[in-house]
């Protein structure tokens, strides 16, 4: 496998479990970065459904905005998965942080890793433009960030409908 690798595809695509197999296969036990927060009953919901698909295997790291602290401080022999980019986006976005310097850092600290990281991130430049400027700004941000993690990373990989595509070879 690749050292670092970038998988992307729409929400319920397959994406976090093709991606959480791709990270078992490099070796256990293995470490989640965690984005996301429960600020309500259905993030919880949806927290819970990705914490009940792992075993005693992960060890848990929750980032919710310092991405690039997660991924220095656990790089050593387990593997990584960052689940997920635009979730830990829109967290910068909604509190007013530099998104855009902080996604330069985060390119540049997956190419120092030494361990395999395996980041998840959602395609939504597929669809309509949004009608209002916040989901606008969303939207173009995730494309650039998506754009330049895919640069840096070894892999990218489109899941469709739970089949995943090599787009970018190692």
């Amino acid at each position: 496998m690749a050292k670092s690798m970038l998988i992307t595809g729409g929400a319920r695509s397959g994406k976090s479990t093709f991606a959480e197999a791709q990270v078992l296969a490099l070796g256990q036990p293995a470490v989640y970065i965690a984005t996301a927060e429960a600020h309500d009953a259905e993030m919880a919901q949806r927290i819970a459904l990705h914490q009940s698909r792992r075993g005693p295997e992960w060890r848990t790291l929750n980032a919710p905005y310092d991405l690039c602290a997660a991924l220095r401080e656990s790089d050593g022999d387990a593997p990584r998965l960052v689940d997920c980019l635009t979730i830990w986006l829109s967290n910068l976005m909604l509190a007013e942080r530099d998104w855009a310097s902080e996604a330069e850092a985060l390119a540049e600290t997956v190419a120092a890793q030494a361990a395999p990281v395996v980041l998840v991130t959602n395609e939504v430049g597929a669809g309509i433009v949004p009608e209002n400027a916040l989901a606008r700004a969303y939207r173009d941000a995730a494309g650039l960030l998506n754009q330049r993690m895919a640069a840096v990373c070894d892999e990218l990989w489109l899941v469709v409908s739970g089949y995943p595509l090599k787009v970018k070879p190692q």
